[in-house]
């Protein structure tokens, strides 16, 4: 299924696609040669709290050879790794792997090909996502315990703030999130511009966040299908992010689907829920979600081939309590339809638990985009269930972490922060979000948030 996932660069509709603004970035000599490794290392002996401390704004810098960054610009679509070196806090580190990341919506308007829904064709962006591998060829060192460091480009976000914002308040109501901060970016000695650097959802993820955490960690894939059925055996060993090995285990997330699919609605169904889920963590999940509006995400059923799908979250299952954690995914997209649905694409009709169509698919919006509604997802629905839960967690969130006092602090904060790499990407690219257009779209976010205070 064509899942489509960011915002269109439609004028018909408002939306403004970024000029394209290419530079000739020279390359360095010998990028790619190793690099000795002594032991005394910072990168070796820190930790990653260094890297997403958040009073820090630190800058990579990446080089290339001409062939390798030729490569990677002609096809960025391709998503294929090619070697380089990461200088960083003066330690440089060589060879690791290199290479831009995204789907439709991280490519739309920066590709030359013309049909956005299968982005191809050459880089037309200054910025395009990156992902970053360390553990490459044969590389045992990590990166400040990281094995991979991922650099969102924030094209689809002129406030620039949304990955950050969006997981800070997923963390706070205490749901496990990906830790989020700024990043400058340089590339062959060039300037690029700020980006998000966002944590990868790995098994240091997990262990990291969770007592028992070597167990099941899984992408996008929901237990019960669009049917209401346990799906097959195959379609989770296939989700897996750890614990790949030559005989996984998923049985665990297999009986909770088949206790799902089996119980009744009502406090069946919520027994259930209680017995396999922190169900706190999981209601907050959710009114986090719908409040901030993660359209994009695992409540957006999109429905094409007969079929209907969900993407932009983790599943762990932790093996000593037998509990299983949904975890945050992708929020560039979130926050934009609070007050009227401004993407065509992303946007959910129904408020949390409603149903229309009588559960059938249906076209929403001016592209007519189909979609399902996520309470017919039988454990979204037993999830809705809890209201008494939600009324009182979505109280506890905006008085808390979204009030006014705490988002306009952390907002400001991170914009004094980021400033001056804002405005020296604007003078640098003319495809930079200019500063008082950056300004504009951060006050828009306030808006935005205090819209939903009052809704």
């Amino acid at each position: 299924m064509m899942i489509i996932r960011l915002s269109i660069c439609f004028s018909l509709l408002l939306f403004t696609c970024k000029k394209p603004d290419i530079e000739n970035i020279d390359s360095i000599e010998n990028p790619t040669e190793l690099i000795p490794v002594s032991g005394d290392e910072k990168y070796i002996n820190s930790n990653s709290d260094y890297i997403f401390n958040q009073n820090k704004l630190h800058t990579f810098e990446l080089n290339l050879s001409s062939t390798n960054l030729n490569q990677i610009n002609e096809n960025p679509t391709a998503e294929e790794y090619v070697s380089g070196s990461l200088t960083f806090d003066g330690e440089t580190i060589s060879p690791i792997g290199i290479r831009y990341k995204g789907s439709i919506g991280a490519f739309l308007g920066c590709v030359s090909g013309n049909d956005w829904i299968n982005p191809s064709g050459y880089k037309t962006c200054t910025k395009l996502s990156l992902k970053i591998k360390i553990n490459w060829e044969g590389r045992e060192e990590k990166f400040y315990g990281l094995k991979k460091i991922q650099l969102h480009s924030m094209n689809n976000d002129d406030s620039q703030m949304r990955d950050r914002l969006g997981y800070w308040l997923f963390s706070e109501m205490g749901i496990p999130a990906p830790r989020a901060t700024h990043a400058k970016l340089m590339v062959n000695g060039k300037y690029v511009g700020v980006f998000a650097l966002i944590e990868n959802i790995d098994g240091r993820f997990t262990r990291l966040n969770f007592d028992s955490g070597e167990g099941n960690l899984y992408k996008e894939v929901w237990p019960l299908n669009s049917n209401n059925e346990s799906q097959s055996e195959q379609k989770y060993i296939d989700a897996l992010k750890t614990n790949k090995d030559e005989n996984p285990n998923v049985q665990l997330m297999k009986s909770f689907a088949e206790e799902i699919v089996t119980a009744d609605f009502g406090t069946d169904l919520q027994n259930v829920i209680s017995d396999k889920m922190n169900i706190n963590e999981i209601i907050a999940y959710a009114v986090v979600d719908r409040t901030i509006r993660h359209d994009d995400g695992p409540f957006h059923w999109y429905c094409s081939g007969g079929g209907c799908n969900n993407h932009n979250y983790f599943w762990y299952e932790n093996p000593s309590t037998e509990k299983f954690h949904l975890i945050p995914w992708d929020l560039d997209n979130a926050f934009e339809n609070i007050i009227f649905d401004s993407n065509p694409v992303t946007s959910v009709k129904d408020e949390w638990g409603e149903i229309t169509a009588n559960c059938e698919p249906f076209n929403y919006g001016p592209l007519f985009v189909n979609q399902r509604s996520a309470a017919c997802d039988k454990l979204t629905a037993g999830w809705a269930s809890f209201e008494n839960e939600f009324n009182l967690l979505k109280t506890e969130f905006i008085s808390g972490p979204l009030s006014l006092e705490r988002t306009n602090a952390k907002l400001n904060e991170w914009k004094t922060q980021i400033h001056q790499a804002t405005f020296n990407a604007s003078e640098n690219h003319s495809d930079a979000i200019t500063i008082s257009n950056w300004e504009n779209s951060i006050e828009i976010l306030k808006q935005q948030l205090e819209y939903a205070r009052e809704n």
